[in-house]
């Protein structure tokens, strides 16, 4: 698979399709980064008018995985990859669009490096911030991510 937005999206509608009928997209993404929004919309919403939290969490872990995702394909070698833990921070109700923003792409290459030459399983944490249309922090997100050659 290409990695470029509309490639990802497509990916959220056959695989990921709560993520997507969210409205979770992808906007950009490169080797070191990934940004991703959501709207606020009653689809998405809890019971205090603001984003439910775990779309925002799904929003917030593509901007991860993605990454990962473009840094196995990129070493051509069988790696899987999991989420092995996760935490949050949620700072403000989400309201409007919220873009998540993930520049940790550096962490992913010597994980996958350490992986292929020890066989060995290797785990990272990877941070995406998501903000308010105000540029107003509204969450923090971080996932550890655990890797291993298949």
């Amino acid at each position: 698979m290409e990695f470029s937005p509309s490639k990802l999206n497509t990916f959220l509608f056959f695989k990921l399709p709560s993520a997507f009928w969210s409205g979770v997209r992808v906007k950009a993404i490169s080797e070191q980064q990934c940004v991703v929004t959501v709207k606020h919309r009653w689809f998405n919403q809890n019971p205090f008018n603001s984003m439910y939290f775990a779309v925002q969490a799904m929003a917030a872990e593509l901007t991860t995985g993605a990454l990962v995702m473009m840094q196995i394909k990129k070493s051509g070698k069988k790696i899987s990859m999991l989420v092995a833990n996760n935490k949050g921070n949620f700072t403000k109700k989400a309201t409007g669009r919220i873009t998540f923003t993930c520049n940790d792409g550096h962490l992913i290459t010597q994980a996958i490096s350490q992986t292929i030459a020890t066989g060995e399983g290797q785990t990272f944490w990877m941070k995406s911030i998501g903000v308010n249309e105000k540029g107003e922090q509204v969450s923090e997100l971080d996932f550890e991510w655990s890797i291993r050659v298949k």
